[in-house]
């Protein structure tokens, strides 16, 4: 599947969030696989969709924890923080108060994604893996991914290869190849 012409390509939570050394969420490899993605975005164009993270109006269930633990992020989703990072500051974004983005993006991709971005251990995973259980072909390019650390996103990257056929992991050289 590595690069398959009809795949619809995928970019998760590419945000000032996660990309902010002063932030909580900060992923310290996110400057590093801005390149990369941006090779992809250049190859896959139409066919791509941004997500960004966001927080719910109003936290319920397990949620109320969590931004007990996290309040720094109990803001509009208009907030600069949640911001696309230049340069797909100017993109159009689905955006959602889960880390998983498989609901908003069913309706606008096809039967295979390609999937870049962060956090490998949070969002790529559970937007990796709920569109696997769709039924949806997953490539996951992990050297245009990034992790809290190296050691969760190699798990991360570990656990999505584990749903293959299904998921497949990848790198950029070998997506752009089959483009």
């Amino acid at each position: 599947m590595t690069g398959h012409r009809d795949s619809h390509l995928v970019v998760v939570d590419m945000q000032h969030v996660f990309g902010d050394a002063t932030s909580a969420w900060f992923t310290p490899r996110f400057a590093e696989v801005i390149p990369p993605i941006e090779r992809l975005v250049a190859a896959y164009q139409p066919d791509v969709t941004f997500t960004r993270f966001i927080a719910p109006d109003t936290p319920t269930g397990a949620w109320v924890d969590y931004y007990r633990q996290w309040p720094f992020a109990l803001r509009p989703a208009s907030d600069p923080m949640y911001e696309l990072v230049p340069p797909f500051r100017d993109r159009p974004a689905v955006a959602a108060p889960t880390f998983g983005k498989w609901p908003q993006l069913a309706g606008r991709v096809g039967a295979s994604i390609v999937v870049a971005g962060v956090s490998t251990d949070c969002c790529v995973l559970s937007t990796v893996l709920a569109a696997a259980d769709a039924g949806v072909r997953a490539c996951v390019v992990a050297d245009a991914c990034a992790g809290a650390n190296d050691e969760t996103h190699s798990k991360a990257i570990e656990i999505m290869a584990l749903y293959g056929p299904l998921v497949e992991v990848t790198t950029v050289a070998a997506v752009l190849d089959g483009r």
